[in-house]
Formats: structure tokens, C-alpha cells, sequence
């Protein structure tokens, strides 16, 4: 009886691990999406610390390659 109660808990412990980490994961990609960690602003104003004038293409080409990852 005693092992009994002890798998069920391990069971239960580990169902509850993947079932909870399955839904940060996708609660995780949607956050990501609705906030992305750099936007064309911020790209535009690091080329302009940098000394350069980035072109609309060069700014498009940049954030698909964030998206990508």
C-alpha cells in the first residue's frame, strides 16, 4: 500500500512537471509574440548610434531574422 500511494504520488508530481511546462511554453511564444524583445524602432535608433542610416530593407531583413529564431 505504502508503494502504491508513493507511485501515485511521483506520477502525479511528474504529470503535473510536464503538463505545467507544456503550458508555460505556449503561454511563453504568445507573450513573445504579442511583445516582441526589439522592435524597428530600437533597430533604427542602435544603426543611428552607430553612425549609420539603415535603409527600410535593411530594417525589414533584421526583424524577419528575429522572427525566424
Amino acid at each position: 500500500m505504502n508503494w502504491m500511494g508513493t507511485g501515485l504520488f511521483l506520477l502525479g508530481l511528474i504529470l503535473g512537471i510536464v503538463v505545467g511546462a507544456f503550458f508555460m511554453f505556449r503561454w511563453f511564444k504568445k507573450y513573445l509574440e504579442k511583445n516582441p524583445p526589439i522592435t524597428e524602432r530600437q533597430i533604427k535608433e542602435m544603426f543611428k548610434q552607430m553612425g549609420r542610416t539603415p535603409g527600410e530593407k535593411q530594417i525589414k531583413q533584421i526583424m524577419s531574422s528575429f522572427k525566424k529564431k
